[in-house]
């Protein structure tokens, strides 16, 4: 259990924030948004308990790529960062970056989901968790 609050932020240090409960999961996607948005094979994020996240620092520099079919992509306007996705249907749903958190986030990814997109130059490890072509289905 890491301790609480959890702190992170973006390269430049312009966007600090704070989640103030532990994470409730944590998974890697696959998908072809997620490698061109990170530039790296999957993108790995935990999911936060809705209303635990807090901006301290740089609230003016978070923007919002929101696709019409996905989950809005929230970034630092300043450096680019990558720093959490949220639901379009339910914007209390929210899912932080694991590298934008400043320590051990108490957490290991437990799935991997768009599998299907994998990038070829990087084959998907076999490290025993479960695999989802696409998104993975409701539990």
């Amino acid at each position: 259990m890491a301790d609480l609050p959890l702190t992170g932020g973006c390269l430049c240090g312009g966007v600090r924030f704070e989640v103030t409960q532990p994470l409730v999961s944590a998974s890697y996607c696959h998908c072809k948004r997620c490698q061109r948005r990170t530039g790296t094979a999957a993108s790995v994020s935990g999911r936060i308990v809705p209303g635990s996240l807090r901006i301290v620092a740089g609230e003016e520099l978070v923007r919002s790529y929101e696709p019409e079919d996905g989950f809005a992509k929230d970034f630092c306007s300043g450096c680019g960062s990558a720093l959490w996705s949220r639901d379009p249907d339910d914007p209390a749903v929210i899912s932080i970056r694991l590298g934008a958190f400043d320590s051990d986030p108490g957490i290991r990814p437990s799935y991997r989901q768009f599998v299907t997109y994998a990038g070829p130059w990087e084959p998907v490890p076999d490290d025993g968790l479960p695999r989802f072509p696409e998104r993975r289905p409701p539990a």
